[in-house]
């Protein structure tokens, strides 16, 4: 807290010796008009938005990708580039817990601001000892990890940037049309292959696929929280172990921001193997090589989960 207020002390500082920031807000096409300035908060926000916005809009992150975004704090910049969008997109107030603050210390009477998952209704997520960087809720915030409610978060984003840019507001529809054939398809796949399988449960070190499980009839055993650096006691980890033993489970998942080690040592008791689950909550370095995207990544964590599901 210390540190944020320090950092927003400085920003209004900066902010108070600029220029307006609607004087600077858009940049001018080719064909003379302003673009569209969009700011999101991590990568599948940032990805559905610009799938939507295509080449009519201008579309930026501030979490980065290879950074774990759950005790991630904006920076004097990071602020500052909100404050000069058009329009900020993040997920939910349960996940990015920082953004009341910042929108609180800024001007935003010139800046449409969307919770992406505005509608979605939203599911327990409480664990035993995860207070979620202390916000004081039990709402599980990893909706864009089920294909079905990307398509909602995708419906909203398209709508925000059709009223805020209206002159391009058909091609905002088409572009979120074609996205969500996609979603489709993927959640086809999803559908078909995990009703063949022999086994509806599986482990996970960050309990980020609530969400996906419910959509397809899973069910997920997690060793942390909501938050993957709250570590399980002792005394949950033997639970667990004796879990995995009677249900016959012989991998464990982990995410590739963090570390694996609880993953790890929860296999090496059981002797399983461990294998990556993403949540899809920043790209990892070899994933962004490989030239993976969301949809990409999605379907490898299908494939993972096969190690699991079918026997």
């Amino acid at each position: 807290m210390k540190k944020f207020i320090v950092t927003t002390i400085i920003f209004l500082v900066i902010l108070s010796g600029c220029t307006n920031v609607s004087q600077t807000k858009g940049e001018i096409s080719k064909e003379g008009s302003k673009k569209l300035q969009i700011v999101t908060s991590f990568y599948p926000i940032y990805y559905f938005t610009k799938q939507v916005a295509g080449k009519n809009a201008n579309v930026d992150l501030v979490i980065p990708n290879g950074v774990e975004p759950h005790e991630w704090e904006p920076s004097v910049k990071d602020m500052a580039k909100i404050q000069d969008a058009d329009v900020f997109v993040y997920n939910s107030r349960y996940f990015e817990t920082w953004v009341s603050k910042v929108l609180k210390s800024m001007d935003s009477s010139k800046l449409e601001v969307l919770e992406a998952s505005k509608g979605i209704q939203l599911l327990d997520g409480h664990i035993e000892g995860d207070q979620h960087k202390g916000n004081g809720t039990s709402k599980d915030p990893h909706v864009w990890l089920s294909p079905v409610l990307a398509q909602q978060e995708v419906d909203n984003i398209a709508k925000t940037l059709e009223k805020s840019d209206p002159k391009n507001k058909v091609q905002y529809a088409k572009n979120a049309a074609t996205f969500k054939a996609k979603l489709v398809d993927l959640d086809k796949l999803y559908k078909e292959t995990i009703e063949k399988a022999d086994q509806k449960e599986f482990v996970t070190q960050h309990a980020a696929f609530q969400y996906l499980s419910k959509q397809y009839g899973l069910t997920q055993i997690p060793i942390a929280g909501l938050s993957p650096e709250v570590e399980p006691t002792l005394g949950k980890l033997e639970e667990l172990a004796k879990l995995t033993e009677e249900k016959n489970i012989h991998v464990i998942y982990f995410e590739g921001l963090t570390s694996s080690k609880v993953a790890q040592t929860l296999a090496n008791e059981i002797g399983a193997e461990t294998e990556v689950l993403n949540p899809l909550e920043g790209l990892t370095k070899d994933e962004k090589e490989h030239g993976l995207d969301y949809i990409g990544v999605m379907e490898k964590n299908l494939e993972a989960l096969k190690r699991s599901i079918y026997k």
